[in-house]
């Protein structure tokens, strides 16, 4: 593929993860509302343990995120068992793409979700949220960079 198409391909495929995000931010809203990272819905909560720190950020699990994070990585997989290619290159490029899906979708259910708004994006308003740089969660920065890698990754040549 020429250069040029190559770049092009990465953009639109950029756009429709962010576009991915945006649908999925709404379809929170409208499970959650206000009550954010599943507090208000029928579901089964893992307040403290400590792998919830170093794998989760200090968040609970729940029942609906241990259903809702594989089902998208399943989803975003689809293509590759859909047409029968899996290479590291595009193992890398759909890790950063579910990423970006991540961090873009709760970013949007926040500035989307009539409760929040950009506003009151900060951590007094946000409880789950517990680790912020910068006006943002710290795990926006870690995943950004780790994304930006898998992606120049996945658009090298490998030898």
């Amino acid at each position: 593929m020429q250069r040029t198409n190559r770049r092009l391909h990465l953009v639109l495929t950029l756009a429709w993860v962010i576009l991915l995000a945006y649908f999925f931010a709404n379809i929170e809203i409208q499970i959650e509302g206000a009550a954010g990272w599943a507090a208000n819905l029928p579901t089964w909560r893992i307040e403290q343990h400590w792998l919830l720190d170093i794998f989760w950020g200090g968040r609970p699990m729940t029942g609906y995120h241990a259903w809702v994070f594989p089902f998208v990585a399943l989803f975003f997989h689809f293509p590759l068992f859909f047409m029968g290619r899996w290479s590291l290159k595009a193992e890398l490029r759909v890790l950063a793409c579910i990423m970006l899906f991540w961090i873009v979708e709760d970013f949007l259910w926040f500035v989307l979700n009539p409760a929040y708004g950009l506003s009151r994006f900060h951590p007094e308003s946000i409880a789950w949220h517990k680790h912020w740089f910068w006006r943002a969660p710290i795990d926006y920065w870690i995943y950004s960079g780790i994304m930006l890698v898998m992606l120049c990754l996945s658009c090298r040549k490998l030898k």
